[in-house]
């Protein structure tokens, strides 16, 4: 969830901001019914209502939908506007909507439940021959030589200054992917695009794709940075691409195991993949160098993933077999008894009162108590 400033800064990103204005002016008219997904601070709901549509839905989760509601008190939209504060995916419309409009995407659009959402809305809220904005977004890869990413990753384990051989670190920190800046210069291979994401005919979150460049010119390749090119709606849009204007969404950087000295000619073949589970993506890049092209003669064959990017602790993953009989600690017989008793129709300030006596060592107070109580209520509750 962002903050009401990282709202802002979303905002004040005119890059961004101008594609959408432009696709949301050309994309609504006075019939419009407009769906906002992951509103915010409601920005593209109140600039739908600014271009005419009759009716905006705003959907957004979180408790910035708040001050989405003041802003359109203060700017006359109040009437225009219905604020529903869920997931997308947990909501019913009572009509179809003209118009979808989001930017649920992170550094990349594989974010989190980016792509199911919008495959959720435009099969269950897109009316007959209506727009989604966005369109398409087309991911990019390149070799990067980036020292000022990589040394960030490298040095604290590889060069401390307290003679400790700390390399164990590095299994994990060169298999976490970051956001960070490289200009054209840095570029060591032409760019390659490795998938395009259609949001009109997208079915699954996951995606696979493969680059294979010519090394254009010596350096120390440190990895691959990773963008996209979006069109909002035809001929408008906006990239993250070296070279362009510096976005809020920045860039991706994956490193690679360790820096491998390449020189013009050499060939890079990069095997890229993003799978969700859960709630986020887990992401395998397989990368091999080849000295000019030969196969015989390999410089460089790494396999990496994020989920090698997590110390992983064997007493934890224990607890996670299929034979492990867990007992529950005590937050997790505190999180019972609050679940019990709103299962059964208690009213909040009872369920503290039931908590600070079943546990008045953790609960000494019941304004402590019913905080607890009423976190367990804001993720449950109905």
């Amino acid at each position: 969830m962002y903050s009401v400033s990282g709202y802002g800064r979303m905002i004040a990103d005119k890059g961004r901001m101008d594609a959408y204005v432009r696709a949301l002016r050309q994309a609504v008219n006075p019939e419009s019914v407009v769906l906002d997904i992951g509103a915010g601070t409601g920005i593209f709901s109140l600039l739908a209502c600014q271009f005419g549509a009759k009716k905006v839905y705003a959907i957004e989760p979180a408790d910035a939908i708040q001050i989405a509601r003041e802003i359109a008190a203060e700017n006359g939209c109040k009437n225009k506007i219905e604020f529903i504060q869920k997931l997308s995916t947990e909501v019913q419309l009572p009509e179809l909507a003209d118009v979808i409009i989001s930017d649920l995407r992170g550094v990349l659009p594989l974010f989190q439940q980016h792509i199911p959402s919008i495959m959720d809305a435009r099969k269950r809220f897109l009316a007959p021959g209506g727009i989604l904005i966005p369109q398409q977004d087309v991911l990019w890869a390149a070799v990067v030589e980036a020292p000022h990413l990589s040394s960030q990753i490298f040095e604290p384990w590889d060069d401390n200054c307290y003679g400790l051989n700390m390399m164990a670190a590095l299994k994990v920190v060169t298999n976490v992917w970051s956001k960070g800046w490289v200009t054209p210069a840095q570029l060591l291979t032409p760019a390659e695009s490795w998938a395009t994401l259609d949001y009109n005919t997208i079915e699954h979150p996951d995606v696979r794709g493969e680059i294979t460049a010519t090394v254009a010119r010596s350096g120390i390749a440190s990895g691959l940075t990773v963008w996209f090119d979006a069109t909002l709606v035809a001929g408008i849009g906006f990239s993250n691409a070296p070279g362009m204007p510096e976005l809020v969404y920045s860039m991706a950087f994956f490193p690679w195991s360790k820096p491998v000295p390449v020189t013009a000619g050499d060939r890079v073949s990069v095997k890229l993949q993003a799978n969700l589970v859960n709630e986020d993506y887990v992401w395998r890049w397989n990368s091999q160098v080849f000295e000019r092209g030969d196969a015989n003669r390999v410089k460089a064959d790494f396999k990496q993933s994020t989920f090698f990017g997590k110390p992983l602790s064997l007493s934890q993953l224990h607890k996670q077999g299929d034979n492990y009989i867990p007992k529950l600690n005590l937050e997790g017989q505190i999180a019972q008894l609050i679940l019990q008793l709103m299962g059964e129709g208690m009213v909040l300030g009872e369920v503290a009162k039931m908590l600070m006596q079943k546990f008045p060592e953790r609960f000494p107070s019941w304004n402590a108590a019913l905080s607890r109580v009423g976190e367990l209520s804001r993720l449950y509750g109905d």
